[in-house]
């Protein structure tokens, strides 16, 4: 657990602190608001819970979107083989980065997960991966693209099945 928190510490951004500084101030703001005015009992409530609330969904949806928003890349899939003599598949891509910034590193995950014909299975496979693998890219300027090869093995899945691309930048 402590490596854990350790991790997220070490990948926090001034935007971050910023965000959270914020959400921070924003929680005392309303605290002392529904303080002030206790006397309009209903008012002094809803600050109240409007404060908590905030403290507990501002840093974490803000971080969410904050970082779609400032680390925003495209990934497509190019093409997929299934090797013969292998039990692999391997998975050509490309990783676009659409960011005001540069990239230092890139996660790039590849997800394997069923197929079938009803649509809400295949919702609800897309949840449950068969086969996940993740390679990293490094130095990726702004408006530039960058090719990638990901090999998913071992791999023996006999049915039909679905590959899709996800990339976390920073």
């Amino acid at each position: 657990m402590k490596t854990k928190i350790q991790a997220f510490l070490d990948t926090l951004i001034l935007y971050d602190y910023i965000l959270f500084g914020a959400s921070f101030a924003l929680f005392i703001l309303f605290i002392i608001l529904g303080i002030v005015l206790r006397k309009k009992l209903g008012l002094a409530i809803f600050l109240i819970l409007l404060a908590f609330t905030l403290l507990l969904l501002a840093p974490t949806l803000g971080r969410i979107f904050m970082h779609d928003f400032l680390f925003a890349n495209t990934t497509a899939v190019i093409s997929q083989k299934k090797l013969e003599f292998t039990e692999a598949i391997v998975v050509r891509g490309v990783l676009v980065n659409d960011s005001r910034f540069n990239f230092e590193e890139c996660k790039i995950t590849a997800k394997i997960h069923k197929v079938s014909k009803n649509p809400l299975r295949n919702y609800l496979f897309q949840f449950k991966t068969i086969k996940r693998m993740s390679i990293s890219e490094y130095d990726i300027k702004k408006a530039d693209s960058r090719d990638f090869k990901i090999i998913v093995e071992p791999f023996t899945y006999e049915r039909d099945y679905n590959i899709t691309i996800g990339a976390k930048c920073k």
